[in-house]
């Protein structure tokens, strides 16, 4: 219903935005007051999270809002291109709930989430559009106002009518056109985390009708089918967000917010990860607990103390050996490249080995804990696997192309094009890639890819063992054809 400029403030020198409510429409009581209750929710509004508004007018029979200016892009532009690493998808969504948790203790139901209405900016997320924001009775004058009956968008499945929002990114009760309230905004968060961890849509219909039948009756897929490397508790979290009842849901976003953080500090990774969950995500219970165990460890230690020097030590217990196997399936077989058959994530969490199937080369993610593994989309024929300091990054080689990867899904990448002299492979922390042949070049190239930074060193072609050394060529040919790349 909007229209968005981008200006000049002559008087503060400064760049804004300026949306104003289009003439064609202007005389519309309704929008008139919809603008009105936008200007008003987000003037009670200061969060760094949330769109500034600086003014409200009306002039030659126009009214505006002047807003802060973003730089960036939204979210529903970013996911055009696949799905956010982890690290984002946690930054993002505990900006995301701070807003909501802001705007919920002022009484403010957002009741338009969606990726549409989220600005990616160097400086974080920014929560956009309260044109349709409900206020409660107890925290604005205004709230008895009538509500405009317009979705925000004209999206092919956005909803006419009684139905406020945009269809897709609806709670049950709003498809139903019941009363919501802030666990509204939750179930819709937990629809826009789903898909930012994925890459795809958590409801999905080829009508309204089949749509609507989607978000009140059928739970979305588990995350980590679709991504298998999101953690569990994520998984959880995102889970209780989509229950069909509110009274399962999180009860606020206070709680939600904090649970994130605590995924994104590693609490994942904890042996108690399934017992904090079913303490709700209580930051509160959590330490409660951790108290008490404290205190129970304590008595222990000092009853301990008491009978120490009544028993004889024990014998030190056995050492205890830890072993893992890849078995792959009948149909694979394990592919090697001269030593290189897989690469370990830095935290040791995950292994990517190469395999061939039906005669081809194909690279495959495996967690250490799971006994499946996960063909790795773009990376036909690669060899060499090797991960990047951070583990968000798998490189490989292709017929003498060095190439990147998303671990958990996206388009692959090109750093260096065939011929480059780039062979085995070392991915350092200072943000390069070192490569290069036995006995050749060493090459050095940014992590991004791009031209060659330097040569670092040259070694003589002459070997001192010939012959060790062609037996390990014509083994690595036989193995895999594709790595005779020189």
């Amino acid at each position: 219903m909007g229209e968005v400029y981008r200006a000049r403030d002559t008087r503060l020198e400064r760049i804004v935005a300026i949306k104003i409510l289009p003439d064609h429409l202007a005389d519309r009581a309704e929008l008139r007051e919809r603008f009105e209750r936008e200007a008003k929710t987000i003037s009670s509004l200061n969060h760094p999270h949330i769109c500034t508004l600086y003014d409200v007018g009306h002039q030659d029979g126009t009214d505006f809002l002047v807003m802060e200016y973003l730089e960036g892009e939204t979210l529903a532009a970013r996911l055009t291109k696949g799905p956010l690493p982890l690290d984002q998808v946690l930054k993002y969504a505990v900006e995301i709930a701070d807003a909501l948790d802001k705007a919920h203790r002022k009484g403010i139901t957002h009741r338009d989430l969606k990726p549409g209405n989220i600005m990616l900016t160097k400086s974080g997320a920014k929560l956009l559009d309260f044109g349709l924001a409900k206020l409660s009775q107890q925290e604005s004058p205004v709230a008895a106002a009538p509500l405009s009956q317009l979705p925000t968008a004209k999206d092919a499945i956005t909803a006419q009518g009684v139905i406020l929002g945009t269809l897709q990114y609806m709670a049950p009760e709003q498809v139903e056109g019941k009363e919501v309230d802030a666990r509204t905004d939750i179930f819709v968060f937990g629809v826009v985390v789903y898909e930012m961890a994925t890459g795809k849509k958590a409801f999905e219909g080829k009508s309204q009708a089949s749509l609507m039948a989607k978000i009140l009756e059928t739970d979305p897929p588990p995350m980590i089918t679709v991504a298998p490397m999101t953690p569990p508790a994520l998984d959880r979290v995102v889970k209780r967000c989509l229950a069909k009842d509110p009274d399962d849901r999180w009860q606020t976003a206070r709680d939600l917010e904090q649970e994130l953080k605590w995924i994104a500090d590693g609490g994942a990774q904890i042996d108690g990860a399934a017992v904090h969950s079913s303490l709700g995500g209580s930051a509160i219970k959590v330490r409660t607990l951790r108290l008490v165990s404290g205190a129970v460890l304590l008595v222990i230690a000092l009853t301990g103390l008491a009978v120490w020097f009544l028993k004889p030590n024990p014998a030190p217990p056995p050492k205890l050996v830890s072993r893992f196997g890849i078995v792959p399936p009948a149909s694979q077989r394990l592919a090697a490249v001269e030593n290189s058959t897989l690469a370990i994530s830095p935290d040791g969490r995950r292994i990517v080995y190469m395999a061939l199937q039906a005669g081809a080369l194909q690279l495959y993610l495996r967690a250490v804990d799971r006994l499946d593994a996960q063909a790795i989309p773009g990376t036909e024929g690669g060899y060499e696997p090797f991960f990047s300091p951070d583990g968000q990054w798998i490189g490989f080689l292709v017929s003498g192309e060095l190439k990147k990867v998303p671990f958990n899904g996206g388009a692959s990448e090109s750093l260096a094009p065939p011929g480059s002299g780039i062979g085995t492979v070392i991915w350092t922390d200072q943000g390069t890639i070192l490569g290069g042949q036995s006995f050749g070049p060493l090459e050095k190239i940014p992590e991004t890819g791009g031209k060659l930074l330097s040569r670092l060193a040259t070694w003589r072609q002459g070997s001192r063992f010939p012959e060790r050394r062609r037996e390990r060529h014509r083994r690595r040919k036989d193995l895999c054809p594709l790595a005779h790349h020189r």
